[in-house]
């Protein structure tokens, strides 16, 4: 092209324009995004999960006013104390299940087992009361200990222990027959150590001598057996044995690590219990997790000092507790203070 002049000159040359496109960040960006949001997620889905079971477990849990209070009750004393019932309850159980675990067909509930647990700054300490102790049950006048709950349930059956120790009841736990079977099973089975062979036909066992694994029905019958020597009272030291090394193995990594042992372990427990209307699955946890420390050897395991026995026209053969060392027993655990030595 050419001027006036006649001077040529060179059109002006115009770089290419591109459409103008947001800025896009590299693809790797977006990947570091979701690779910390998918931990998030799932930790959100496992809370959502967990606080989901555990309302609904705690709401399968039964509850009764076992802590009724009454006139003249102890106040409350230093630590916590559970009460631990092993009902003979059959409810739930079908006539096959009760000839299959030799239970019988008796109406009505009684006490199988009765422990209580404390724990505080003196220790833990689980202590058998033998059902045959014969006590004041009020109301009833002298009794074994175990017609308090057939007189009035869990609630006669907490004033009679408190009354009888001086000990003031905080919590109260109870199992019957088909509970303590479905939640042994659930953990598959408990091994235990068995001195000598226990053969009772009315409570459906024949063990031999040695460690063994007992599943849900021998079991029942090991804890119900009273084909011992000293009768009642060695029995409800085999029952600490055997409830201590059921909540060990219920508590273990191995079960609460294993889906097909806690969930149904869960299930079972939280459907078979019986508790006071004040206590929830939080409270039965904690309960679970102090028995765990006297299994573990952190703690004392024993039954109210025997003193004789004795018997009467009413009340049959009893058991009456030195009156001495189980005073000292229980001034040190409702002061929250360790057992005295020479009390075992």
């Amino acid at each position: 092209m050419t001027d006036q002049d006649g001077v040529r000159h060179m059109a002006p040359q115009f770089a290419p324009t591109t459409p103008d496109f947001p800025h896009r960040p590299p693809a790797s960006r977006d990947r570091r995004k979701w690779f910390w949001r998918i931990p998030l997620l799932l930790v959100l889905v496992l809370l959502v999960a967990f606080v989901a079971g555990y309302f609904t477990l705690n709401g399968r849990l039964q509850h009764e006013k076992a802590l009724a209070g009454y006139s003249g009750r102890i106040g409350d004393t230093p630590g916590t104390n559970w009460l631990i019932v092993g009902s003979d309850s059959r409810k739930g159980l079908s006539k096959a299940d009760k000839k299959r675990l030799r239970t019988g067909s008796a109406e009505g509930k009684r006490t199988d087992s009765i422990m209580l647990l404390h724990y505080g700054d003196g220790g833990t300490t689980l202590l058998s009361i033998p059902r045959d102790s014969y006590v004041a049950i009020p109301g009833h006048g002298n009794d074994k200990i175990n017609a308090a709950y057939a007189f009035g349930g869990s609630p006669l059956l907490v004033q009679t222990v408190e009354k009888a120790t001086g000990i003031h009841i905080d919590h109260y736990a109870e199992i019957g027959f088909n509970g303590f079977v479905g939640v042994v099973d659930a953990v598959g089975g408990v091994k235990l150590c068995v001195k000598s062979p226990v053969k009772d036909p009315k409570a459906g066992i024949d063990l031999k001598a040695g460690c063994q694994n007992l599943k849900g029905t021998d079991a029942l019958g090991y804890v119900r057996t009273r084909k011992f020597a000293q009768g009642d009272l060695e029995r409800v030291k085999h029952q600490r044995e055997f409830f201590s090394a059921l909540i060990s193995k219920a508590s273990s990594p191995g079960t609460l690590l294993n889906p097909f042992r806690s969930i149904p372990l869960a299930y079972n427990a939280s459907g078979n219990f019986t508790v006071d209307d004040g206590d929830d699955l939080y409270d039965l946890s904690r309960m679970m997790l102090a028995m765990r420390g006297v299994s573990g050897g952190e703690g004392k395991t024993l039954s109210v000092p025997f003193g004789s026995f004795g018997s009467s026209a009413a009340s049959g053969s009893y058991i009456n507790w030195d009156r001495t060392k189980s005073q000292q027993l229980f001034n040190a655990l409702k002061a929250d203070k360790p057992i005295p030595a020479g009390i075992s």
